[in-house]
């Protein structure tokens, strides 16, 4: 019974035929009351996970999200599906607080999104008390996780809501979540009374290339000069370096906006929402930027930086391709990155076993970064999802098979060199005496008399740098983060003593297919041909894309809350001619047809 009512509300009010993965049973076993922990990559549909069974019991559903923009946008993509939704936030006026709350209290409304502070108030706890809630979902539910890569202090007074409401099931899901992770998030969350779906991490529609950085800006430009106008995001470690991009990116024609904290708080509002409304926009951003950035046509996200940790990784990539098409995850990544990421989480506030656990992460994405061989492979090996292929065929690594050399050898001279220098120099010295380059600081220092003076004059300045960066991402050698000298690691001594070994990948260049799209230049009028499209209907398509943009406009909001660019390339085919043909379309419940079926039938009929 459950299922085919689902099926039926999935159909009816959704407008798709079938469930992915693990929906339906996660849905099932909310609707019976059980708690769920779902980890589920993004795009892979975990708001129906709530949003069905929601519909299919009787009372309100409380939806608890971290952020504004977020909460807004879901709730008017519901209400565009005729269901009854609202959010209670600062931005919210008196008289429609007002509204909200005779809604709840009458049983009108079927969902309610609150912010994790809001929701655990002694004032919002009282009144929840007495209404008829059927299910709590937590979104966003790493940030509950001391352990993660996005702390939340605020979710951490959610873990009442289990003893506070026994009988009403909680769902709480996330993209991201390693093991540790998700063990805390449900002893906080659920006291271990739940069942976890794990549904996989993996992508596959987003290319994954890591680039050595080299001047980085150029390599921004050089990245982005074949490919056509589209979203994308570009992430920048300080507000600073936001400005500079942006501004690079300005100067050569790009539409490129700023996003940091330090911007005024409407500014701020103003870029994100011209963001989420145009097709062209490139955002430059801080970590400020993304949790909850549900838009599904980001082609690309560029780090000039190197991420937190795998799980932060995860999630800033995670922003691609959410739509399923094609989509690039470019990282740039040098010797600086280890040092001010070591440096970042040294100076943290939080004590030794934090800190020590931030490094392991560090650590499991350095070992990313240096990978020999298919990153696709190794990033999900971090997360526990085991692959069954060893090459992916769509990461810079498959495309670009890296050599692997032993270079024991060379690792114990370059260990040697700053161990005879005492440790008090950082990787340019230790090259020059490598590589017998008499300096004046070589040569005042009497380092051109050492054992290790031209040793290793068998690798150039640039390989030996590469070398360091790989011992470094091994681990064998540290930076000290107030002299930015080099310190051999306890590993590093075995090494130096024969009781380990050191292999090293040579840095390659990436090819140009493997970040690039179609061209179409930036100042190219030429419109994206759609691969899923016969040659007839791109036209009709390309006009349907301008029609819903005009739509969401009027209604102020993103075009995607509209249809979906599937919903669209299925019209462009099908061209129904009526109100009941139009149900028939990819996405299109009772409430799109209703709302939208006369205008678009119009509109194609026209076309």
């Amino acid at each position: 019974m459950p299922s085919t009512v689902a099926t039926s509300i999935l159909k009816n009010t959704f407008g798709f035929d079938d469930f992915r993965g693990k929906q339906l049973e996660i849905i099932e076993l909310i609707s019976s009351g059980k708690n769920v922990l779902t980890v589920m990559p993004t795009g892979a549909g975990k708001s129906l996970c709530f949003q069905v069974p929601g519909l299919m019991m009787e009372g309100l559903t409380i939806v608890v999200s971290p952020l504004i923009s977020l909460m807004q946008n879901q709730v008017d993509a519901l209400k565009i599906l005729g269901i009854e939704a609202e959010t209670l936030n600062s931005t919210v006026s008196a008289e429609d607080n007002a509204r909200i709350w005779q809604m709840v209290h009458s049983g009108e409304l079927k969902f309610l999104y609150v912010s994790p502070e809001k929701l655990v108030t002694d004032q919002m706890l009282d009144v929840v008390d007495d209404l008829d809630v059927c299910l709590f979902a937590i979104d966003e539910a790493h940030c509950v996780s001391q352990w993660g890569a996005a702390f939340r202090p605020e979710y951490e007074g959610l873990s009442l809501l289990h003893t506070r409401y026994p009988k009403v099931p909680i769902i709480a899901l996330t993209a991201t979540a390693d093991q540790g992770t998700r063990e805390q998030i449900c002893e906080k969350i659920f006291s271990g009374d739940v069942a976890t779906y794990l549904t996989g991490f993996d992508r596959p529609n987003i290319t994954l290339n890591v680039e050595i950085k080299n001047g980085w800006k150029q390599q921004l430009l050089r990245f982005l000069k074949d490919r056509p106008p589209e979203n994308g995001i570009v992430y920048c470690l300080s507000r600073k370096k936001t400005e500079e991009a942006t501004r690079a990116l300005c100067d050569k024609g790009y539409n490129a906006l700023s996003y940091h904290a330090g911007m005024a708080g409407d500014v701020r509002e103003e870029n994100l929402n011209r963001f989420m409304t145009e097709d062209d926009l490139i955002m430059v951003a801080t970590i400020a930027f993304g949790m909850g950035i549900d838009k599904p046509d980001i082609r690309f996200v560029f780090h000039t930086d190197l991420p937190s940790s795998p799980e932060a990784y995860y999630q800033e990539i995670g922003r691609a391709g959410r739509d399923g098409a094609p989509a690039v995850a470019h990282m740039l990544y040098g010797m600086d990155d280890i040092r001010m990421r070591r440096m970042f989480i040294d100076n943290e506030r939080a004590d030794e076993m934090h800190k020590r656990r931030s490094h392991q992460r560090l650590n499991s994405l350095l070992a990313y970064c240096e990978a020999p061989v298919c990153r696709r492979v190794s990033l999900l090996n971090y997360f526990g999802d085991e692959m069954n292929y060893q090459n992916c065929g769509n990461c810079d690594l498959c495309a670009n098979p890296r050599k692997t050399i032993p270079a024991t050898q060379a690792g114990q001279k370059f260990i040697s060199a700053i161990y005879r220098t005492g440790q008090s120099f950082g990787v340019g010295h230790i090259v020059d005496i490598l590589t017998g380059k008499m300096t004046d600081r070589v040569s005042g220092l009497n380092h051109d008399m050492l054992p290790t003076y031209g040793v290793g004059k068998e690798y150039g300045i640039n390989e030996w740098k590469s070398l360091a960066r790989q011992l470094m991402a091994r681990g064998f050698v540290v930076v000290d983060m107030e002299y930015g000298s080099l310190k051999i690691t306890d590993t590093g001594f075995l090494l130096l003593k024969g009781q380990e070994n050191f292999d090293y990948c040579p840095d390659v260049v990436i090819k140009k297919s493997s970040s690039s799209s179609p061209k179409g230049g930036r100042g190219g009028s030429a419109k994206k041909a759609v691969a899923a499209l016969p040659d007839e209907a791109q036209d009709l398509f390309h006009k349907l894309k301008v029609y819903r943009k005009e739509i969401a406009d009027e209604r102020s909001v993103p075009a995607y809350i509209i249809f979906s660019d599937k919903s669209l390339i299925d019209m462009a085919v099908k061209k129904p001619v009526d109100i009941d043909q139009f149900a028939d379309i990819y996405g299109v419940g009772a409430g799109k047809q209703k709302e939208f079926g006369p205008r678009f039938v119009e509109f194609i009929a026209g076309n």
